[in-house]
This record gives C-alpha cells, sequence and structure tokens, in this order.
C-alpha cells in the first residue's frame, strides 16, 4: 500500500481477521471487515466534498464508532483529523473550526453549527452508504500530520497541537511494550475520545492488535460496572477522577471486576487512596505520564513495578526520553512528540528547548528512573517564602476517608502573599467538617501547606479531558 498511515489500518486488520469483533456500541458489534468497507465508503463521500491531502475533517460528539471511521476514512484521502470537545460552547467550536479551517464537520445532532459542509449523524448512515466501495490508496507519508487536537486552554486561546501519523505510531508501540496489548483483548473505552489517552492509549492500540473495544458514549458509573461484567473487560484508560468515582460507588465492593487484566491512569497525579482502592481488589493500576503533546506517553509504570513503585509515573516510554531542568520542569524527547502547533510557530518556539526538548511545564523528581510528577509549574504558590506543590497537599487531604476529590489553589493572602484554598468534594452521604480535616492534616503536612480556606463542593469545574479546571476555582470569591 502507498499509505503508509493510519488510513491504511482498517483494511491491514480486515486482511487478517476480517470476521473478528472491532467495536460494539449500544450492543451492535462491528466487524474489522465491515469497519474496511464502511471507511472506504466513507473516504469517497468526504471527497465528493472536496476533501484532498492536506485538508482537515472535524468531528463534533459524543463517543461512537462513527468517530474511528471518520478518522480513519480522512486518514485514507491524506487528511487531516480535528476531533472536537463536545463540551466546549458554540463560540468556542466556532474559533476551533475557523483556526483550522475545517473543510467538513461530522456532528451529532444535538450540536448545531453554521459549518458550510456539516454532516448530521442523523443523516450519516444514508450518506455513508451512498459512497462508493472502490479501493482507494492514496500515498500518504508517516511523516504528514494525521490530528490537530486542541489543549485544553485553561489560559488564553487553546493552540493545535499536530501529531503525526509516526507520532502515533510510536505511541501505540510504546503501549504495547508496556501494557502487552494482545488479540483478545477487550478494551473499555469511556473517556471521551477527543482526549488523547482514550483515543491513543486504548482504542488504537486495541485496534492494531485486532481486539475488541466496547465503547459508550460518556463516563458513568454503573455503565462502566455493567459493561465490564457483560464483555468481560480486560482493561481501559481512565483519568483519576473516573476511578475516584467507581471506586467510591456502593457497587463497588461486590462488582464482578475479575476479568480485568489492567487498569490505566493518566491525566493528572493519582491520589495514593485512589490506587490503594484498586489494589486491595487484586487490580493492576498503572500511572502514566504524559501531554497531548507527546501523542501522549512521555512515562509508563509497568505492571510488574506497579505495587513496588505506586504513586510514580514510571520510567520514559520504551521509545523516549525526559530529565529534568535546573527549575525541575520536565522535558521530553521521543519521535512521539508533536512537531508543533498548528499556524502557531511562536508558540511552538516557545514549547522547545534550544537543543529540541519539549517543555513539558509540569515540575517532577526522579526516584530510581522513575518519575514523581510534583505538579504544574504554574500551580505552585509561595506562603511564608516556602514553596506548596497543590499535588502534595491534595493527596494527604484524599487520604481522608471521607473526601472523594480536593483540588487546592493558591489565593493572596496580606500576612503570608499566598495561603492554600481547599475545594473538597465529600463522599456521597458523607459530611466534612473544614476544622476537622485540618486537624486531620497536621501530622501529615507542615503547617505552612495547610489550607487555610477550606470550602466543601459538590463538583469541580473540568476541562474537556476531565481536568480540574483550577484557573476557575482561582476566580472566585472568599
Amino acid at each position: 500500500m502507498r499509505n503508509a498511515g493510519l488510513g491504511s489500518w482498517p483494511h491491514r486488520r480486515a486482511r487478517m481477521a476480517p470476521k473478528r469483533e472491532a467495536f460494539t456500541y449500544n450492543g451492535v458489534s462491528t466487524s474489522y471487515g465491515e469497519v474496511a468497507a464502511r471507511t472506504t465508503k466513507l473516504a469517497h463521500q468526504l471527497r465528493e466534498l472536496g476533501v484532498r491531502q492536506g485538508d482537515r475533517v472535524a468531528y463534533l460528539g459524543q463517543n461512537h464508532p462513527s468517530f474511528a471511521e471518520t478518522m480513519f476514512a480522512a486518514h485514507q484521502l491524506g487528511a487531516i483529523f480535528v476531533p472536537l470537545n463536545f463540551r466546549l460552547s458554540p463560540a468556542e467550536i466556532t474559533y476551533q473550526l475557523a483556526d483550522c479551517g475545517a473543510r467538513v464537520l461530522i456532528h451529532a445532532p444535538s450540536h448545531v453549527t453554521e459549518h458550510p459542509r456539516a454532516i448530521s449523524l442523523d443523516a450519516y448512515e444514508d450518506w455513508l452508504s451512498a459512497g462508493s466501495d472502490e479501493p482507494l490508496d492514496e500515498p500518504v507519508s508517516i511523516d504528514e500530520p494525521a490530528l490537530i487536537l486542541y489543549t485544553s486552554g485553561t489560559t488564553g486561546r487553546p493552540k493545535g497541537a499536530v501529531l503525526t501519523h509516526a507520532n502515533l505510531l510510536w505511541n501505540t508501540f510504546n503501549l504495547m511494550i508496556g501494557v502487552d496489548v494482545a488479540t483478545d483483548d477487550v478494551a473499555l473505552v469511556a473517556a471521551p475520545l477527543f482526549h488523547v489517552a482514550a483515543l491513543t492509549q486504548t482504542l488504537l492500540p486495541t485496534f492494531i492488535k485486532g481486539g475488541h473495544s466496547v465503547i459508550v458514549p460518556r463516563w458513568d458509573v454503573d455503565e462502566c460496572l455493567d459493561v465490564i461484567q457483560g464483555y468481560g473487560v480486560t482493561w481501559m484508560f481512565g483519568v483519576a477522577t473516573m476511578y475516584a468515582d467507581l471506586a467510591a460507588s456502593p457497587r463497588w465492593p461486590s462488582a464482578d471486576v475479575s476479568s480485568l487484566r489492567v487498569l490505566l491512569c493518566g491525566g493528572a497525579s493519582v491520589p495514593d487512596a485512589v490506587i490503594h482502592a484498586y489494589q486491595e481488589r487484586d487490580l493492576v493500576f498503572c500511572q502514566g505520564y504524559g501531554l497531548t503533546e507527546t501523542a501522549p506517553g512521555a512515562t509508563f509504570l509497568e505492571a510488574a513495578d506497579s505495587v513496588r513503585k505506586a504513586g510514580s509515573a514510571g520510567p520514559p516510554v520504551f521509545f523516549g526520553d525526559l530529565r529534568l531542568a535546573d527549575t525541575g520542569e520536565i522535558e521530553v524527547q521521543g519521535p512521539n512528540v508533536t512537531p508543533g502547533y498548528w499556524n502557531d510557530p511562536v508558540a511552538t518556539a516557545a514549547a522547545f528547548t534550544a537543543d529540541g526538548w519539549f517543555r513539558t511545564g509540569d515540575l517532577g523528581r526522579l526516584d530510581d528512573g522513575h518519575l514523581h510528577v510534583v505538579d504544574r509549574l504554574k500551580d505552585m504558590f509561595i506562603s511564608g517564602g516556602e514553596n506548596v506543590y497543590p499535588a502534595e497537599v491534595e493527596n494527604a487531604i484524599t487520604d481522608h476517608p471521607d473526601v472523594v476529590e480536593v483540588a487546592v489553589v493558591g489565593v493572596p493572602d496580606t500576612r503570608w502573599g499566598e495561603v492554600g484554598r481547599a475545594f473538597v468534594r465529600p463522599r456521597e452521604g458523607a459530611v466534612v467538617d473544614a476544622v476537622a480535616l485540618r486537624e486531620f492534616l497536621l501530622p501529615r503536612l507542615a503547617k505552612y501547606k495547610i489550607p487555610v480556606h477550606v470550602q466543601i463542593v459538590d463538583e469541580l469545574p473540568r476541562t474537556g479531558s476531565g481536568k480540574v479546571l483550577k484557573p476557575a476555582l482561582r476566580g472566585l470569591p472568599l
């Protein structure tokens, strides 16, 4: 095949195992042979709308097999796939569509858009079925752009991180080396697919190995437990919040999770209490570290070390390297690292050191070659001349048995410069008292690290990828 990119994957996999289940959604399964046929028809339909090599094809909607079909079809033509965060406002969506210059938008009917070449999923099946089944084999190099993924945009306008086919291929290799993905694996795809980890740490490795991906539209604890038991799910990816909610479910102690072989977690530092909740069930809980710009795997804690090094994000991935700058900032290099940001040479130049290492903006420390992520460089605050790392404080607070989740930010203080403010989400049915919580922390943290302000909340604001949106918390009045 002249197509060396992801667009060739459905056909390469179909010629090996055409009848094997590729995707299941809402009880309906699609085989690898069917995925190959459908993506060819879809690619022809996209070409009828003028899509050519290098053009952008956007997708807006919750998890659905059409997400993967659109991506593979775009890649058959050498086009660039742009998955959009369905939680964004119409103005934010409009900005990103304009910024990437999307030629076509495929979208869920719940998301109305003014794009001139928009295809609603209501019409998707009829539109796809009208496509030609003539084989396509456009020349696509692995060094060409495959994805534009917009960063969370916690400050200013979001940037479009470009990932090439090579970036995605090397990340897939790294993941399969770390996890030993097998052809009989069943993956639960519950994290949003517009988030790089759900796509590249779960769906793509499962696809290339010929495994079975069970796709659910959104994260729901009860549905997750039902799917794990009903389909014999062997592995999944989630962010810390997802795993905290799962372990806090009243169904958790009696849930049948015996099929699970490994749980992958990333996106933010994971509290020790969450890790231990899974290890107590004899489940392998493996944390990794990465960013959208690293496709995303930069480090990974393999199963063999998941207990001995619990809390660590592991050593660098097989095909990748990591170092710490004098400031403690984590810097990454490897074939999985983005070449830069879409149409933004200034941001691209600022993201790399003079000798070509990607600057993550995260602080870390190394222990026997294993990375411990201390905090975001910008999240650290100084109280009375002492550095305070919110992740450390959050980890101590979640040791409290009635706390499910917490976010700590620095806020101005006339005496100390800055002090901590904790937003605490209690376990369902539990009551957390602010004074008692600070007393709980006294033997666990230095006094200057203990938050002066404690606020009990029902939920925390989040980015589209599930991370807590700390800038929104900093702006709340005391």
